[in-house]
């Protein structure tokens, strides 16, 4: 199992003076490293092929849209936007070597109208990933594009395992995998076992190892060894990325509900999280 971190363990948006974190993720024993974009347009991508070049991380990525980009939008132009971000992306992805874009890539994060999605909503966002997701394929047909099911106060649209195979077999593009993230499933799931196995081998393409509190993984209430054993039954061999924020952080905290600390820093979380995970998958034969 290649256990990897989230660069927002130290950082809400990643730029020039953030390069160091490549290196220190692989000195405290990571093999994978999650960049964290929702701004890609003041994304480092020289500076970071530079510094990946000397390590040997895989690197992934994970995004989220907004209320100016959504792809839910009744607004074409706001729907255009969000094609615009997903393909800037993409060439991201391709620039610094990752096959992976996860998270809330499909609408605005934190964007509620207060009712369940309608049809108008899914087929707005089907169509716009669609585009996004063939222009893939045509300048980096490796790349794999994860849609991240997240918990209701974050989203109404993809919540579960289920709604974003759901999603992907609409979207009918080969390049379209799940995302999914432990923090999520343990409120929108019944098993984390049956998640895994509604995504199988042909559609789970990444993976988020948060504990329910976004604390340290391996202390709170995830079933981390039902989970691991899961993941080896499907044959996934993808990264499992420790994610969690900085109570410091502006943006993403008032969208995350994060008002306490779990660890003194975020790399100590990161730290013991990776100790944890790897004595778990071990138990798990994983």
């Amino acid at each position: 199992m290649k256990i990897g971190v989230d660069t927002f363990i130290w950082t809400e948006v990643f730029t020039d003076k953030d390069i160091w974190i490549i290196k220190k993720a692989e000195e405290l024993g990571f093999q994978a490293i999650d960049f964290a974009i929702a701004h890609p347009e003041t994304f480092p991508t020289e500076k970071v092929i530079k510094e990946l070049q000397e390590t040997s991380l895989e690197a992934v990525t994970s995004t989220t849209l907004n209320a100016e980009n959504s792809l839910i939008s009744p607004d074409k132009t706001i729907r255009e936007n969000g094609i615009q971000s997903l393909k800037q992306l993409i060439d991201i992805n391709k620039a610094i070597g990752s096959n992976i874009l996860g998270g809330v890539n499909y609408a605005g994060w934190g964007c509620l109208t207060g009712k369940p999605r309608t049809e108008e909503e899914w087929n707005n966002s089907v169509n716009a990933m669609r585009e996004a997701a063939e222009y893939a394929v045509k300048v980096h047909p490796a790349l794999k594009i994860c849609v991240e099911p997240v918990n209701r106060f974050e989203t109404h649209f993809i919540n579960t395992a289920a709604d974003g195979v759901k999603y992907c077999k609409a979207v009918g593009t080969k390049n379209m995998a799940v995302h999914l993230d432990c923090f999520h499933m343990i409120r929108e799931e019944t098993s984390y076992t049956e998640a895994v196995k509604t995504c199988g081998k042909e559609y789970l393409g990444y993976v988020h190892v948060c504990e329910n509190n976004r604390g340290i993984p391996g202390t709170g209430l995830v079933p981390f060894k039902e989970f691991f054993i899961a993941l080896k039954g499907i044959g996934y061999s993808g990264p499992c990325v420790i994610e969690s924020f900085d109570p410091g952080f502006e943006e993403l905290n008032g969208q995350c509900a994060i008002w306490r600390k779990f660890a003194d820093t975020g790399e100590e979380l990161a730290i013991k999280g990776l100790a944890n995970l790897r004595k778990i998958a071990i138990e798990a034969g994983a």
